[in-house]
């Protein structure tokens, strides 16, 4: 493990190890020698990270993405910012526009805890915590061109959506710019967690922002409500996101939206 010379708003240090199990369970470690808020853990290669749903593994080639987990500590639950989850994705996508210019206007929020360009994901969000430590860990396909056939209609990249709006080959990003942008994450999650209730973008609260770039609003949508294996599913039009980060969907039949908490759409 070593520690990396890279801006940390947050004020903390930023580790890098080559192969770890996860960038989670490091952090956990982290968080019991007692490292501070803000701390934050990157990898090369995580051979057991995961998504939502404990079978859901992130598949990735070594070295050429973006892997890492930030250590957040709080006196009280009650201090933990409302909708963590969302406004670490809005903050994943805005600073995606900021390392990729091209992309401006691209780069959406599927809700919970996903970010996309057109249909394919790019990155992904887990927070765990217990109550007055939160772990966000995060995983951006950066460099990364080619995927498993089970993956291609699915996974996307910031290089090859480069190569979509140019050329129409994928862009070539070199594997150190994973960390120039892990540095504008960096600075984004700041923005959405520890300064102003807008970010400290003066353009409007978050939930506006957020639902400026909300994956598939407006559009007829498949929804599983609860766990990922409920098999409860809702039918309707998402219209948006509630105060509390709520998804707000208007069920095929009825006048009046319904607010869900746990969930997600169901894309492919």
């Amino acid at each position: 493990m070593e520690q990396l010379d890279l801006f940390n708003p947050f004020g903390a240090p930023v580790y890098h190890a080559v192969t770890v199990s996860s960038t989670m369970d490091e952090s956990r470690l982290l968080a019991e020698q007692g490292l501070p808020h803000g701390t934050v853990f990157t990898a090369d290669f995580q051979e057991a990270g995961r998504g939502r749903g404990r079978s859901r593994l992130w598949l990735a080639d070594r070295g050429k993405n973006l892997f890492f987990t930030i250590l957040l500590r709080y006196q009280k639950i009650e201090d933990i910012p409302q909708a963590i989850t969302l406004k670490a994705g809005l903050a994943i996508a805005r600073a995606i526009e900021d390392f990729a210019p091209p992309l401006a206007n691209t780069v959406q929020v599927k809700w919970p805890n996903d970010i996309m360009i057109g249909d394919k994901k790019i990155s992904g969000i887990l927070t765990e915590g217990d109550g007055k430590q939160v772990f966000i860990g995060i995983g951006v396909n950066v460099a990364q061109t080619e995927f498993p056939a089970e993956l291609r209609s699915k996974a996307g990249s910031i290089a090859v959506a480069l190569g979509a709006v140019g050329s129409g080959a994928p862009e070539p990003l070199p594997a150190e710019s994973r960390f120039s942008l892990l540095e504008k994450i960096l600075l984004r999650l700041y923005g959405e967690l520890e300064t102003t209730k807008d970010g400290g973008s003066g353009s409007g609260p978050w939930q506006e922002r957020l639902t400026e770039r909300l994956y598939r609003k407006g559009e007829q949508i498949c929804f599983i409500d609860g766990a990922v294996d409920s098999g409860k599913e809702v039918t309707g039009r998402l219209t948006g996101i509630g105060s509390g980060g709520e998804l707000l969907i208007v069920p095929t039949g009825e006048s009046e939206a319904r607010a869900f908490v746990t969930g997600e759409l169901r894309v492919y």
